[in-house]
């Protein structure tokens, strides 16, 4: 398998983005596309590692590039700092990722009919948002994201399938936000599954997770059994439904 790599660059108001796209150059046929939302760290290397892993599953997929210009950065203080001002206004979210979703949707060899989308921890809470704003995915799929909702579906609004793929050790995850997000998700109707895994902290698939959390003291480590369960539940997802 040949899996062709490139950027592809488009704007947002004043601002331009750069997505990171993948896909099999072996064959020419349509596929179901796929994004991958980035940890508040930017579309770094580990998030182009990701979008690799999903074209190589058969997908079309983009990382997507939510600061502009493909910025990223490496201390707790610049991303948090970046993430909240995207955060802090929720047509600067919306905006972001129905520009990203647009550009794959109008991908020559995406299947527009079929798309997903992935996120990790910032990334998570943002294809959770996308599916509670009723964008027209298929599947979203979130790794250790955050639960925070910034619109409340009505009965129906949600057209995805949700899997929340959570670390049960996650201290950045309440067990009130748990609740709160289960009960959301069964009011407006929603097909959801929401698995917890045993002893996993915040950032649980990223194996940069352990240097990081130890150089900034924070409550990061990579766990590499839930790391390999989550993708599994997701293959199993995509496969389904995409």
């Amino acid at each position: 398998m040949s899996i062709h790599t490139e950027y592809t660059s488009y704007s947002v108001e004043s601002t331009i983005f750069k997505g990171y796209l993948a896909w099999n150059e072996t064959t020419n046929e349509k596929r179901p596309g796929v994004l991958v939302f980035p940890e508040w760290w930017g579309m770094n290397e580990y998030i182009q590692k990701r979008t690799k892993q999903i074209a190589e599953l058969g997908f079309v997929a983009m990382g997507v590039d939510m600061y502009g210009e493909g910025k990223t950065v490496d201390n707790p203080d610049e991303a948090g700092s970046l993430m909240n001002t995207v955060i802090s206004d929720k047509k600067i979210v919306k905006d972001r990722v129905q520009a990203a979703y647009n550009v794959l949707k109008g991908h020559p060899l995406s299947d527009s009919r079929r798309l997903g989308a992935i996120g990790y921890c910032f990334g998570g809470a943002l294809v959770l948002n996308m599916a509670r704003l009723g964008m027209d995915l298929r599947a979203v799929v979130s790794f250790h994201g955050a639960l925070d909702s910034f619109h409340t579906p009505a009965v129906g609004e949600i057209k995805a399938e949700v899997l929340v793929c959570n670390g049960a050790s996650d201290q950045f995850i309440s067990q009130e936000a748990i609740d709160q997000f289960k009960s959301e998700m069964d009011t407006a109707g929603a097909i959801f599954e929401f698995i917890s895994y045993e002893g996993a902290l915040h950032g649980f698939s990223n194996p940069a997770a352990d240097e990081r959390g130890k150089k900034f003291n924070l409550p990061l480590a990579y766990n590499e059994n839930a790391d390999r369960k989550s993708w599994e539940a997701m293959k199993t997802l995509f496969e389904r439904v995409l």
